[in-house]
């Protein structure tokens, strides 16, 4: 069997306080406390790129209680969309840094927001056809290489980390059916266009609340399982009024589905890793039901299990 066996996350220490820059975004502590959500977005430092934050978090894994053997690790796959580089891909730079060994295969996905649940599917599915046993997945897109500091938008949204999960035999959580699903159309609503990232909030606003409610009832009928069946719920953290319309659209308990990020922000594919490293050890936590949307358009659903 395969699946999550650990996770680990990385959030930098710089922060910038969204209410020190409410005058020159004409905002109010309202606006940002209700809408938003968040309170401080975090910063890399700038020596960092992308393959920094995956050794910085792989050193914090490899500091947990019982960490593995490196040269047993058979492939790792970095979902980011904010590369060192157009080529070589990210994951080779960082097989490079960690000295893994040359049998271990790496590959990039160029995914954002729905990328961690993609990524989770891509990864498991190429270990059992491999026949492989241990595997890492890193998420890392550190949107601040493409923000322009003075676009409300996204300057008061996203922010930096990474996270790193060690999938192989033996896991805490192991994956059900998943749904995917790709609005291309709509891809000029979240670009990176010549070097700056351009968002239109208000299309994906919409786009979330029709769209996420919908997979995850899909998703949940795929595996069988009902809203109540399902303990958490793991929201891509896209801000507070997002998922607080999208909690109220399934009519869950708010409880259910938390928002956790407002001392950060928006960290694109590491949000929910990030809440889903918190609840490995709760065993009062059996299923969860998580999903990601965003660029692309582009959205992902899933169910975890404990064995």
């Amino acid at each position: 069997m395969i699946g999550i066996c650990s996770i680990e996350t990385f959030i930098p220490k710089g922060r910038l306080s969204n209410f020190e820059r409410k005058d020159r975004f004409d905002v109010n502590d309202d606006f940002i406390i209700n809408k938003l959500g968040i309170y401080r977005v975090s910063r890399k430092d700038p020596e960092d790129d992308t393959s920094g934050l995956c050794c910085r978090v792989y050193d914090r894994l490899m500091q947990q209680t019982a960490p593995f053997d490196p040269q047993t690790i058979d492939v790792i796959a970095v979902c980011t969309q904010n590369p060192d580089y157009s080529l070589p891909h990210t994951a080779a730079i960082v097989h490079g840094k960690l000295g893994l060994p040359e049998t271990c295969a790496t590959f990039d996905i160029s995914l954002g927001c729905s990328g961690y649940v993609y990524g989770l599917a891509i990864l498991e599915s190429f270990m059992k056809a491999s026949n492989f046993k241990n595997g890492l997945l890193f998420t890392a897109d550190p949107y601040s290489k493409i923000i322009d500091p003075e676009d409300k938008s996204t300057s008061l949204l996203f922010g930096d980390a990474a996270s790193v999960t060690l999938v192989g035999e033996n896991p805490i959580f192991k994956s059900g059916k998943f749904s995917f699903g790709t609005r291309g159309g709509g891809y000029p609503f979240l670009i990176n266009r010549h070097g700056k990232l351009h968002m239109n909030g208000r299309e994906i606003f919409n786009f979330s609340a029709r769209k996420v409610p919908e997979d995850i009832e899909k998703v949940l009928a795929l595996n069988r399982l009902s809203l109540d069946q399902i303990d958490l719920f793991l929201l891509h953290q896209g801000s507070k009024y997002i998922i607080d319309f999208i909690v109220k659209r399934l009519g869950i308990p708010p409880e259910k589905a938390p928002f956790v990020v407002k001392d950060f922000g928006n960290t694109v594919s590491s949000s929910i890793p990030i809440m889903l490293k918190d609840v490995l050890s709760d065993a009062h936590i059996k299923r969860i039901a998580m999903s990601g949307f965003g660029v692309g358009l582009s959205w992902a659903s899933g169910v975890l299990v404990r064995p």
